[in-house]
């Protein structure tokens, strides 16, 4: 099948509409019959949300594009450094911009800040997690998610504090699976997850891994 041919950049404000479309389309089986919203309004919270945390310092989100669209997305994050300043207070612009979301329902968007904040991951000392990898359904099948992948196990080996790369993934999605252990991810642990049941009617979880090599540390360092 023919691949999609596009660059991969640094988010930026400009692209949180499509980020936004992309996520929908990756997890509205998950949101929508939690909030009951349709797509284009999730798509919309979504976008508000993006507005109003455009990212943390130890997080990096990237966008992969193909003519001037994006059509794929990933994030990484990792645990906050000494350094990092994960306690500043929301300027008031963006307080601002959260009550806007009360327009779309406080009680869905209450149901779905609660079901992001279940399903994030606190990453862990050497630990580079990917807390999302969404793909536009008409370039899936392309290697458009593969080269992302690849994208991130670069990144990371060029970081020596990080001796992996990890990732949930849900027990019912045998594709993104399959996707992931093309590129050497493994299961290190079943889970099962009562509130996320609840919640998104999802019960089993894949915690998978990829370990990092000194080699490849070191291999990445000297191709800066």
């Amino acid at each position: 099948m023919m691949k999609s041919s596009f660059t991969i950049e640094p988010m930026q404000a400009k692209y949180n509409r499509q980020v936004s479309q992309l996520l929908v389309h990756a997890f509205s089986g998950k949101f929508s019959p939690l909030t009951r919203m349709g797509e284009g309004d999730l798509a919309l919270l979504f976008e508000e949300l993006l507005d109003a945390f455009p990212g943390e310092q130890s997080s990096q989100r990237v966008v992969a594009i193909h003519e001037e669209t994006v059509i794929g997305t990933l994030c990484l994050k990792w645990k906050p450094g000494a350094g990092d300043d994960t306690t500043a207070p929301l300027p008031s612009a963006r307080l601002s911009e959260m009550r806007e979301l009360a327009r779309f329902g406080r009680w869905k968007v209450f149901k779905l800040l609660t079901a992001l904040h279940v399903l994030s991951h606190e990453p862990q000392d050497g630990e580079c997690y990917i807390a999302d990898l969404s793909v536009h359904p008409l370039h899936r099948g392309k290697g458009t998610g593969k080269l992302l992948l690849q994208w991130a196990h670069a990144y990371a080996v060029c970081q020596p504090q990080w001796t992996f790369l990890s990732l949930h993934v849900s027990g019912n999605n045998a594709g993104a699976k399959r996707l992931y252990e093309q590129v050497s991810f493994h299961t290190q642990e079943e889970q099962h997850r009562l509130l996320l049941y609840v919640l998104v009617r999802e019960w089993q979880w894949e915690y998978m891994i990829l370990p990092l090599e000194p080699t490849e540390h070191r291999a990445g360092e000297e191709s800066l």
